[in-house]
């Protein structure tokens, strides 16, 4: 299953801990789309990410492009919320070579505006966006979004736990 990941889930550690299948294919676009830090979490309340349709062709999403083991794909549902704020869509998207590939891609369905993430769930994003060597500008614009502390300290401890406590994932993203 080829899966296009765009927020927290570009992270491989992240991924790889969700998923220990997944295998990186690469850096692609998904047009008429804008990344969003709307969607409501109803685990923690948070914002999470989400990949919105504006209809706009220079509007574009950058990802990650991952192989998944279907037999996989049901812990990836319910990490990812499926029927409980996300809903899941085919998307073609471009990737750098040019080659148009089709791509099982997360959408929210739970939006709230003016929500923020939590400081490890944009770390999760940051450290995606530097690990796959995303655009300058696309990474200061994940890096622009405000966010807030998580106060449950044992969870930000837990998220963050996927990179080791000198990791280079982890820098530039505010928690280094």
């Amino acid at each position: 299953m080829r899966c296009f990941a765009y927020g927290s889930n570009m992270s491989s550690r992240r991924l790889l801990a969700r998923t220990p299948s997944a295998r990186f294919l690469g850096v692609a676009h998904l047009h008429g789309h804008r990344l969003k830090f709307h969607k409501y979490s109803r685990v923690d309340g948070s914002a999470k990410c989400d990949a919105r349709y504006s209809g706009v062709p220079a509007d574009r999403v950058i990802g990650v492009l991952f192989e998944i083991d279907a037999s996989e794909k049901p812990v990836l549902d319910r990490a990812e919320g499926l029927g409980a704020g996300y809903e899941e869509a085919e998307v073609a998207v471009r990737r750098g070579n040019g080659e148009i590939v089709l791509a099982q891609v997360y959408v929210a369905t739970d939006i709230v505006v003016d929500l923020r993430p939590w400081d490890w769930y944009r770390a999760h994003v940051l450290a995606g966006a530097l690990e796959h060597g995303l655009p300058d500008d696309y990474v200061a614009a994940i890096r622009a979004i405000p966010f807030a502390t998580d106060p449950d300290a044992p969870r930000r401890r837990r998220e963050l736990a996927v990179y080791p406590a000198t990791s280079a994932l982890l820098s530039g993203t505010g928690l280094e």
